[in-house]
């Protein structure tokens, strides 16, 4: 079972989640992979144990999403 923490992480991402290249955001901000970047959205490791973000990750998630979100202003901006 998905814990309630999981699922309030992907409900939180759910207005974006198909406009966000995920794969960059896992590796440029995190040097991870798309798939390790999944299995935590999703709340399974590739063993099928339950996993999660963890606080400092969580925090790394929010600062990328800011990031973006100022780039593409900017973007925006210069139209």
């Amino acid at each position: 079972m998905i814990s309630q923490q999981t699922k309030n992480t992907k409900t939180a991402l759910s207005d974006i989640l198909l406009a966000v290249k995920w794969a960059h955001i896992s590796t440029h901000y995190f040097g991870k992979s798309r798939s390790w970047f999944s299995q935590r959205l999703n709340g399974y490791d590739g063993n099928s144990t339950e996993t999660d973000f963890t606080e400092k990750e969580k925090s790394t998630l929010k600062a990328a999403l800011y990031d973006l979100a100022e780039r593409i202003k900017k973007c925006a901006d210069n139209l």
